[in-house]
């Protein structure tokens, strides 16, 4: 099976109409939020939704914003390429949630802060807020335009899509609906554009089934191809994809991406409840897993019809990040819309991708540092700023889209970012909500360490990547190919592609430490962290458990009921979380919170225009004093 012919249509009328429809619906949660929320004009309705989310709503929020286009085009082609072991990120996605939801959020919840950086600040010290916050910053926009321009270009050079209109068209209606609806806006368009991203996949499914004679045969077509070896137990860390590397490797890097990520926590902690959060979590990971199974599907299916003839080798199309929109038009171009559908589905996920990333970005920036400098601003006052700092930072990611248009290869190295920067900040947080006697000095230390080593072997395999000996591509044909477009192939430019110095030219350190899987970056981030930081401390004399607030800390033996009293207690390092559970016993910090900022509504009288950072600066400054909490200042 194979395609019949080079060319396998354009978008017609319809599928305009459909992929329109997004936008247009997206948009319209947006006005809807900012009409029916006008009356609550406060920063935390805005950025965090009043702390009173369901967690259903949001459970598919960030599933939509965790699965973007480059994972709806990039999954089923690397499935098509390298085989079904990409399944195997199932038991990375489970470890990555259960480690979130028992360990990181109650410390995030608990604490009462909107940016996740606060707690830096509140565990060690002021500069190390600062830095870790504008690592954030810098990642997150530089990813959130490559996550804008990568897959609009995949999808212009197959379908003649119009490129420039589709990046600006979602940098707009991503600033405009987390402009006019906040928090809220942003994550029930979310859970739109989920029901979206299903209905593309199904569609694909079912279609691609039915070419291929039913799914049985499409799956013997697949195992005959060698793609259902799954299970690849080799532990050489420089293989690509084994089960060791894909489950831990993959854990590490969707813990920083996710687990401490500030656009995944501020939607937990907007949730009513701490229950409702961690619910929000567990409902989100079923969701991971189904579009996982689509995505895996989709690529054998994909495989199946071109299993004799190749598309990418062939030269019908220049790039692997290409095969999913020319399978997509293969199959459904003579149905009007339902290719509009697959497109819409791919831009739902780059659509809830950049919608969190700016209202991430405008929280940490109002929350670390212009409530910084203004602490008593109103709350119209704070309204405002929080709207203009979504419009600067939505030109600011669409403004760095346009700007990977230019990047070249770079575009690849920016893809990996997130592994680069996610492993130190997980291990930066780790130090913190792990470890109660580690120092400032040691988490400023191991998070340079950490982000050089990452950054080192990251920024090293771009430039010398791995030999195929290594990543070991599964093999495809072209035997059934009616024309080989070889010079097309040859001529036509992609930023994705780089190439492979000769073997000779490769030193020890290339073949080793450059060709690790890339799963390990965030890994080698994280050990350089967690290392770097306790040695430092150890060097410069641990903090004193009577200076660490109890709930900054999550103790992990208390999770395990088997655990007696006595070593608890031990493991706890002298800090008292008896007196933790005995402050917060029957209180819910959220719905307290939430509850007292509705005692204080914004009004135009002098002695109720209170800023809400003021409010909850006092609330958490008595929760401070019951603690006994002396801040770790030195650094």
């Amino acid at each position: 099976m194979g395609p019949n012919n080079q060319a396998v249509g354009t978008f017609q009328v319809w599928d305009y109409v459909v992929f329109a429809c997004l936008f247009v619906v997206s948009s319209g949660i947006g006005v809807f939020f900012a009409i029916k929320e006008r009356k609550k004009a406060s920063s935390r309705e805005f950025l965090v939704g009043g702390r009173q989310m369901s967690c259903g709503p949001v459970a598919l929020s960030l599933t939509a914003s965790f699965m973007s286009a480059v994972t709806v085009i990039g999954a089923p082609a690397d499935v098509y390429r390298f085989g079904a072991s990409y399944v195997i990120f199932g038991f990375a996605y489970t470890l990555m949630v259960i480690i979130t939801a028992e360990l990181f959020l109650p410390v995030f919840y608990r604490s009462g802060i909107t940016s996740t950086y606060e707690y830096l600040e509140l565990r060690f010290c002021k500069p190390v807020r600062i830095a870790a916050t504008l690592i954030y910053m810098a990642q997150t926009i530089v990813y959130t335009g490559v996550v804008v321009y990568a897959p609009a270009l995949a999808l212009n050079q197959v379908t003649q899509f119009n490129l420039w209109g589709a990046i600006f068209a979602t940098g707009i209606v991503c600033t405009f609906y987390c402009t006019m609806g906040g928090l809220k806006a942003v994550v029930w368009s979310d859970a739109f554009q989920m029901v979206v991203m299903l209905a593309g996949f199904l569609i694909v499914l079912i279609q691609g089934s039915n070419r291929n004679g039913g799914i049985s045969t499409a799956w013997s077509i697949a195992e005959a191809g060698g793609r259902l070896n799954v299970f690849d137990f080799d532990p050489n860390p420089l293989r690509r994809h084994t089960f060791w590397t894909v489950t831990f490797g993959g854990m590490f890097t969707w813990l920083g991406i996710y687990g401490v990520n500030q656009s995944t926590i501020q939607r937990c902690i907007s949730c009513k409840t701490e229950n409702h959060a961690r619910w929000a979590l567990y409902l989100n990971l079923l969701g991971l897993l189904v579009i996982l199974f689509c995505a895996v599907v989709s690529g054998l299916i994909m495989y199946a019809l071109y299993a004799n003839c190749d598309p990418w080798t062939a030269g019908y199309v220049s790039a692997p990040d290409q095969l999913m929109p020319y399978f997509v038009l293969d199959i459904l171009g003579n149905f009007p819309g339902l290719p509009g559908l697959f497109v819409a589905c791919a831009f739902s996920g780059t659509l809830s991708t950049v919608a969190a990333s700016i209202n991430a970005l405008a929280t940490v920036t109002y929350e670390d540092f212009v409530s910084q400098f203004w602490r008593d601003l109103s709350n119209k006052k704070a309204i405002w700023i929080s709207k203009a700092l979504c419009v600067v930072f939505g030109v600011a990611c669409t403004s760095m889209a346009v700007a990977a248009s230019h990047m070249g290869a770079v575009v690849q190295a920016a893809l990996s970012i997130h592994g680069m920067c996610g492993g130190p900040m997980l291990g930066l947080f780790s130090l913190g909500i792990l470890f109660p006697f580690t120092n400032s000095k040691g988490a400023a230390g191991g998070l340079l360490l950490g982000t050089a080593l990452s950054f080192w072997v990251g920024v090293g395999a771009f430039i010398h990547p791995a030999p195929d000996s290594i990543t070991r591509p599964l093999p495809l044909s072209t035997q059934n190919c009616s024309v080989l477009n070889v010079t097309a192939a040859l001529t036509t430019q992609t930023p994705l592609v780089t190439s492979i110095s000769p073997a000779s030219d490769r030193s020890v350190l290339v073949e080793s430490w450059y060709s690790m899987s890339y799963l390990y970056y965030s890994t080698v981030g994280f050990l350089g962290t967690m290392i770097g930081g306790l040695l430092i401390t150890l060097l410069t004399g641990p903090t004193k458990p009577q200076e660490v607030k109890p709930w900054l800390i999550q103790p992990v033996c208390d999770l395990f009921c088997f655990c007696s009293e006595k070593y608890r207690r031990m493991f706890w390092c002298g800090v008292n979380h008896e007196e933790e559970k005995e402050g917060l016993h029957g209180v819910d910090l959220g719905t307290d919170l939430g509850s007292t900022c509705k005692e204080h509504p914004d009004t135009d009288k002098s002695d109720t225009d209170k800023s809400l950072k003021k409010q909850n600066d006092e609330i958490l400054n008595e929760a401070y004093i019951n603690a006994s909490f002396i801040p770790d200042t030195k650094f």
